[in-house]
């Protein structure tokens, strides 16, 4: 029994290996699409204004606070530092 078993999973094997092949379920790439394909985040951002990564060093319990309002904290520690500049008059 266990044998038939192996044989039938054997055969939906290869039957899956050729609808591959064929392109039915699954794309097949060539080994130049392969190589084609980077890595990684693409080059370049689609935005008109980039944002520039810095290192800045932070107190621990602040960083902890910041980084406990979710998502987006670093974005909002933008906002922040933005609104603060403004009101000093330093960026308009």
């Amino acid at each position: 029994m266990e044998n038939e078993e192996l044989t039938e999973f054997e055969r939906g094997l290869l039957e899956s290996l050729e609808q591959a092949k064929r392109g039915e379920f699954a794309a097949v790439h060539t080994p130049e699409q392969i190589m084609a394909r980077r890595r990684g985040r693409p080059i370049g951002s689609v935005q008109e204004v980039t944002k520039e990564p810095v290192k800045i060093r932070l107190d621990a319990d602040l960083l902890a606070a910041l980084r406990a309002t979710g998502d987006g904290w670093q974005t909002r520690i933008n906002d922040t530092l933005r609104a603060s500049m403004v009101l000093a008059g330093k960026l308009s």
